[in-house]
Formats: structure tokens, sequence, C-alpha cells
């Protein structure tokens, strides 16, 4: 195994790092080739993160149980992590912003939180259902809110392993199709008529600065709704050229929220131009789908990916 300090890094990338700020040099460039293969996972690649406290450090989760926590750029590409203390498959991965530790949940029904520095598992948040999707409060570093295969919605705090407050989709005799918005504090839902389509959405995501949010279709296109009440769907604009096709496609923003990315069924990542909802650029990188894909919240040219064969790559 590697470290995890910033040792033996591109002179370059250590350049981006000291920075500590989102630099403007490169930030009309898009990504345009694969630069580096990471090779660990033995089964699909559910999830990548960079962190944003140790930038060139990345999480990856696996359906062969495995979170990596990989540096990046130093030599080799080594391993700096390897957790096993998933019992089953690791759905998703999430670094907590407090930075040195990281939130992997699976189909052991279970969120575990392990301190990277310490290589030790310090929590373990059990539920009666596999745990699909986790998310850290965006103002409060020890809230997460957990999701899972039987419809509850769970918020905990870290700090004390227990769980603040519960939400029971199954009973609401909502379809599965159903996009929710949902009162935390209240634990109600605020609006189950969001999007009325035949299809689920295998992702979610904010966009970073404006008042509104997506939703990854398995019709093969990304919706976008209004975070204002009554959430309203935009019908006059979507992102659509990749494909879904029942894979657990997901996309997300770039630093700045102009560029949209999105793995898709066909190994590749799609980049649209979020004001206008063009298509940017294609990069085939896999044979297999590409499964997620992660903007590095400091250099503004560089994604990480994975894939349904068990491979995450950096693409400059």
């Amino acid at each position: 195994m590697g470290s995890i300090l910033k040792e033996n890094l591109r002179h370059d990338i250590q350049l981006y790092l000291r920075k500590q700020t989102n630099v403007g040099a490169d930030k009309d460039k898009l990504p345009s080739r694969v630069s580096i293969d990471l090779h660990g996972h033995l089964k699909p690649v559910n999830a990548v993160q960079w962190s944003t406290n140790h930038a060139h450090l990345l999480a990856s989760a696996g359906m062969d149980g495995t979170v990596y926590i990989w540096s990046v750029w130093s030599e080799q590409h080594k391993k700096a992590r390897a957790f096993t203390y998933h019992k089953a498959a690791v759905k998703d991965v999430r670094w907590s912003p407090l930075g040195h530790l990281v939130l992997s949940c699976g189909y052991d029904s279970c969120s575990r939180l392990v301190d990277i520095e310490k290589g030790t598992e310090s929590q373990v948040f059990t539920e009666d259902q596999a745990v699909t999707a986790i998310k850290f409060h965006p103002h409060n570093p020890n809230l997460f809110i957990s999701g899972g295969s039987k419809g509850f919605l769970k918020l905990w705090d870290i700090r004390t392993g227990n769980f603040i407050s519960s939400s029971d989709v199954s009973k609401s005799n909502l379809s599965e199709n159903s996009l929710i918005v949902w009162d935390i504090s209240r634990e109600v839902p605020l609006s189950n008529q969001v999007y009325v389509e035949a299809y689920t959405c295998p992702c979610v995501r904010c966009h970073p600065f404006e008042p509104s949010f997506i939703a990854q279709s398995n019709g093969n296109y990304i919706a976008i709704f209004s975070t204002k009440h009554p959430f309203r769907l935009d019908k006059y604009k979507r992102y659509e050229s990749h494909q879904v096709s029942g894979f657990p496609i997901k996309c997300g923003f770039n630093a700045d929220g102009e560029i949209l990315a999105s793995g898709s069924s066909d190994g590749s990542i799609y980049f649209y131009h979020v004001k206008s909802s063009n298509i940017m650029k294609k990069i085939k990188v896999y044979t297999q789908p590409c499964i997620d894909v992660d903007f590095h919240p400091l250099i503004p040219n560089v994604i990480a990916c994975c894939s349904w064969d068990g491979k995450v790559s950096v693409i400059e």
C-alpha cells in the first residue's frame, strides 16, 4: 500500500493543490484522454469521489465489497488504503467534509465510517435494509442521510451513532418510479408528484449554485427540476444523448456548475453545456457501461470515472 500523504506527486499537480482553489487557466478545456487506470476492483465499481480536503485522493466502492483510497498521482498510482469491512457489495462511498473520514454503504445493511489516517472503522450504522445511497448534510458535517431497498430514509448523527429521524416511503403507497421531495426535519414529503414518468431515477444531483436539481432517468435522459415549491419539471429542456439502459448510471456538475457530465451504458462519458443543454463532447472510455463520474474539485479539466467491469480511471 502507498501513503495518503502528498508524496512524489507530479509537479503540475502539486502546483494546483497548493493553490487550494479551482484555478481558471484550463477552465475552458474539457478532459480529453485517459491518463491513469487504477486496478484493484474485481467486480463492477458503483461509485467514485474525490476528496476536497485531500484533493490527490480518490475513493471508489465496488461490488467486490471493497472500498479503495487511491493516491492518484503518486508513483505507480498506488492504493493508499483498502478497506474490506463490508460483508457484501458496496453501493456508495462519500468523503466526510471533515476530511479524514470516509463513509460507505452496501448490501450488508450497514453504513460504515472509516478513519483513513488510522485505517480503522470508527462507526457502524446498522439498518434492516440494504443501504444503497448516502449523503452528508451540506452544512453540518456530523449528519448524513441514508436510503435503502425497503424505502426507508434515515438521518444519522456520527457523533452518537444514532439516527435522528426516519421516513418510510413504503407506507406512502407510492410507485417505485416516484421522485419525492422531503422535509427531513418534519419527516414529511413536500411533494410526491415531481416526476410522473414511468421511469426510475438512479441518480439525483443539486446544482452547486442555481435553484435547480437534476435526475438521471432510465428514459435515457437527465431531467431538470426547480428546487423551489412546487419543484416543477422543466418541460422545455433536458440532457439527452447518453444511454442508461437499466444500469445505475450517475452524473455530476463541475465545480462552477457550467458543465454536466454523465456516464453511459455504451461506456462513454457525455459532457453537456448546462445552460444550453447541448452536448459538448463524448469520450469513449470503456467497453462496459461507465457507471459514475466525478469532476475534480480543484483541477477543472480532470474527471474520474468507473465501469461495470471493475475499472477506475482518471481523464485529463
